[in-house]
């Protein structure tokens, strides 16, 4: 992982009406990071997510990358979003190269990174099928695979397993940990899951209760693969759990 600044948040200040929801955020994260944010239910870490990619606009503060204020026209951002989306029209071949033909890519790269990636996480034999043919875990394997295959500086993750069971839960994990190693590509992933912010990352970020602040930044410098039963990951994950605690 560099030292190199890739995204970096000042003040960030975000409200709903009456509702202060993010008040005064202040963050850096390093490039090629795997930051993971948690937080209490509601406390506004999707909001975040949708501000950094101007989904949302913000009150106040501000946002860069690379030094220069986010342009979804300029910066290579992906976003995974909590839901499955998937396009049912199209195979799982097509799904994959679809960001890469809004980008203007030509041909021969196209097929290059999506077979690389259809390789990476085992859809190579799936590529004729469609959304209704495949399982919960197939889906968003296409979809991780389509985030990747447009390379992206920046990929930010809105808890994308929630609805999966454990043991699926784990092996899109590790699917997701080697696509990573592997790019380099810096990582905003989201979740409510501690177990899973410990499983997956270099860095937690853990946000009060709203409004919304940072309460610590944790590094996790634990090797892997990690084992969850292991002293030093039970460790982490306690005082993450401790935290979190808001009431």
């Amino acid at each position: 992982m560099s030292e190199e600044i890739k995204v970096k948040v000042e003040h960030l200040t975000k409200s709903f009406g009456d509702l202060l929801v993010l008040d005064d955020i202040s963050f850096e994260v390093k490039k090629g990071e795997f930051l993971c944010i948690v937080g209490p239910t509601g406390c506004g870490k999707t909001t975040f997510l949708n501000s950094l990619c101007k989904l949302y606009d913000i009150d106040s503060g501000s946002i860069t990358m690379n030094g220069k204020p986010i342009d979804l026209k300029r910066d290579d951002i992906a976003y995974i979003f909590q839901e499955y989306s998937t396009m049912s029209w199209l195979t799982v071949e097509e799904n994959i190269r679809y960001g890469l033909k809004i980008k203007h890519c030509g041909e021969a790269l196209m097929r290059e990174r999506v077979e690389n990636v259809m390789e990476m996480v085992g859809l190579t034999k799936y590529r004729n099928y469609y959304p209704r043919q495949l399982s919960a875990s197939m889906l968003q394997r296409v979809v991780i695979a389509r985030a990747f295959a447009v390379e992206p500086q920046l990929l930010l993750m809105d808890e994308p397993y929630g609805q999966l069971d454990l043991q699926l839960k784990y092996h899109l994990e590790d699917e997701l940990i080697n696509l990573w190693r592997k790019t380099g590509t810096t990582v905003i992933f989201i979740t409510h899951n501690i177990e899973e912010a410990v499983y997956l990352s270099n860095r937690i970020l853990v946000l009060t209760n709203k409004p919304t602040k940072v309460k610590e930044s944790i590094e996790n410098p634990l090797p892997r693969p990690r084992k969850v039963s292991a002293p030093e990951f039970v460790e982490i994950r306690e005082r993450v759990t401790e935290l979190i605690k808001w009431w």
